[in-house]
């Protein structure tokens, strides 16, 4: 294979900053468009709940539940599955799922493009598939658009992967924002689950795309939240123990749920007949459900906002809980398109409100209030199930905006979480890749290369040989096993002030002596000269990029302010101590104060005749 000799251009921080405030620019531009679309989108979906439901041309949203089709409502959310399957099969296979795993996709496998035609197919195939009663939310596709929408322009442009993937992330994080009037949460929710990075080079562009988004919001669907939730008592500290119950309980429902999404894909991945008829079929369970619980159909915000004012019965909450949670899955594992939030959203929070209603009837002096574990629940079973708990925990203080809130929240959350990771390898997002054999890292660790400098990696007294020394003479040291040369792969080239002048590899040495078969070659022509060298007081992290661009092993060390002085030499083995380091660092148990006083005792104690 071809030696690589091309030299990776890493930028100067001065170029990185520019492509960071262009990146800011485009992020404003990606916000905007996020949260027109999200308004789009919202009207979308009314004017095919009205066509569908109501048979007016209207644009102003209305609940499915209210409907007077009587039986003939069976048979409306079918005619979406058709339209959404052959939109599937023949438009792109992209708009199938809840939107939020395959722009995760895109990240890992495809480079942060996203093909255009998900852009127009996935919004309209979402609101087809509510407006004709599925069980879904807006907020999926258009965090799939809103990052389609970032990906097309960091293709339009000259961008890189990393800026790609940071546009994607803004145009995410900008249809989160949109649709529920979330910034802080949003831009979490794009760190957490799409670029698993916490960095300024993203963080400024998702600030400023999550701002302009919900200003945009603000301005064409008003001030108010989504969800409109009265004055919570959230009983702490009285209430206490009980949220820890019901911390145990989201955790377990969030596995569950998982789970039974994954086996129905699987049972429909067993029929045999063509998936584009699957979610049709799925929809034929929602219909029928949805004659009987009428709640179940569309996205169901009013539903959500009864059960946080706890508007709603014990027995209806059951049945939401029940069988929202049972037509999601059907229609999600039959590949329809639609999101995972307001759903889980929904049946989660009958869940905890049902649960209060349990603990108040036996205990009765408990005092929970239904519409605190409706909340709470809200934000931790999918906080769980996504591995994404921070960002839910914010989500829903900033539904409420009650600091009161966050105590409940924070504790049930990572209760649930907790029990979500020792009983789930993958979340509801990466189990899909998963299965596609892609595995995702998406613990926040510092960079052990970034941590170290030059200076504590490098060897400190590295070999020198004069610039005159023959090929020959070194290969005889080597055949000898010098001990100053046969420790290291290459060897410094210096001239008689000890000043660098190149440096040469055993391989060089091969070369050499294949070419010059009378020996007399010397060692600065058979190495290299004026070679790429690092500064002893710059990080690993940059020195090791350098290595990986220009294709070398080792580099000789400088002295910052002269750079011919030598003042060490940095290999691989270098760098690899530095991960060493930090594996040790987290694996390698230190005795501790009460250990090292019980090892003094023991060695001061005289010993008896039986010892």
């Amino acid at each position: 294979m071809a030696r690589r000799t091309a030299v990776i251009d890493f930028p100067h921080s001065e170029a990185a900053e520019f492509r960071i405030y262009l990146i800011s620019l485009l992020a404003a531009v990606i916000g905007a468009a996020a949260g027109v679309i999200a308004w789009l989108l919202y009207h979308l979906i009314g004017f095919f709940t009205n066509l569908a439901f109501y048979h007016s041309f209207s644009f102003v949203f209305h609940s499915p539940r209210a409907h007077q089709l009587g039986a003939w409502v069976i048979l409306v959310p079918v005619v979406g599955g058709l339209i959404v399957g052959v939109m599937a099969k023949y438009g792109s296979s992209k708009i199938r799922g809840h939107g939020i795993p395959e722009a995760m996709e895109a990240v890992l496998v495809n480079r942060s493009r996203i093909d255009p035609k998900v852009a127009i197919l996935k919004p309209i195939s979402a609101a087809i598939a509510i407006g004709t009663g599925g069980p879904f939310g807006a907020e999926g596709p258009i965090i799939q658009t809103g990052g389609a929408i970032g990906s097309l322009i960091g293709q339009l442009l000259q961008t890189t992967a990393s800026e790609r993937k940071v546009l994607l992330g803004c145009g995410a994080a900008a249809g989160m924002a949109a649709t529920f009037s979330t910034p802080i949460a949003a831009v979490i929710l794009a760190i957490e689950l799409i670029l698993f990075e916490f960095k300024a080079r993203s963080f400024i562009p998702l600030v400023i795309a999550s701002t302009i988004a919900t200003s945009i919001h603000l301005v064409l669907m008003g001030r108010g939240p989504m969800f409109e939730v009265g004055t919570i008592d959230f009983g702490i500290p009285r209430v206490l123990p009980w949220y820890l119950l019901l911390g145990v309980i989201c955790g377990f429902a969030a596995v569950g749920f998982s789970r039974l999404l994954y086996w129905v894909e699987d049972q429909f991945e067993k029929l045999p007949i063509d998936w584009m008829w699957w979610p049709a079929i799925g929809c034929v369970v929602l219909g029928i459900v949805g004659y009987f619980v009428p709640r179940v159909l569309g996205v169901g915000y009013d539903t959500i906002s009864d059960i946080l004012n706890a508007h709603l019965l014990f027995k209806m909450l059951l049945l939401v809980m029940i069988f929202k949670a049972l037509v999601l899955v059907v229609t999600i594992g039959s590949g329809t398109s639609g999101g995972l939030l307001a759903p889980m959203f929904m049946a989660s929070a009958a869940m905890g409100s049902a649960v209060a209603m349990v603990i108040n009837h036996f205990v009765p002096g408990a005092g929970i209030s239904p519409a605190a574990f409706a909340l709470v629940a809200m934000g931790a079973v999918f906080g769980a199930a996504s591995r994404a708990t921070f960002a839910f925990i914010i989500f829903a203080f900033e539904i409420t905006r009650d600091y009161n809130s966050i105590l409940p929240l924070m504790l049930v959350a990572v209760i649930a979480d907790g029990i979500a990771l020792a009983f789930s390898e993958n979340s509801i997002m990466t189990e899909k890749l998963a299965r596609r054999g892609l595995k995702i890292h998406s613990d926040y660790e510092p960079d052990a290369l970034r941590q170290m400098t030059v200076a504590e990696a490098m060897v400190k007294d590295p070999p020198r040989v004069p610039a005159t020394m023959l090929v020959r003479e070194m290969a005889e040291r080597l055949a000898q096993h010098d001990p100053e040369l046969s420790r290291h792969h290459a060897v410094l080239i210096v001239d008689e002030a000890g000043k660098l002048q190149g440096i040469v590899t055993r391989g060089d040495l091969l070369r050499a002596m294949e070419a010059d078969h009378s020996g007399n070659m010397t060692v600065i022509d058979a190495g290299t000269r004026n070679p790429l060298v690092a500064h002893s007081d710059e990080l690993l992290f940059h020195a090791a990029n350098r290595m990986v661009g220009a294709d070398v092993g080792r580099l000789p060390v400088v002295d910052p302010k002269d750079k011919a002085s030598i003042v060490g030499y940095l290999g691989r083995s270098g760098i690899l101590s530095a991960r060493l380091r930090q594996i040790e660092e987290e694996q390698v148990r230190e005795p501790g104060w009460m250990k090292n006083a019980v090892l003094r005792r023991r060695a001061t104690k005289p010993l008896s005749p039986a010892d």
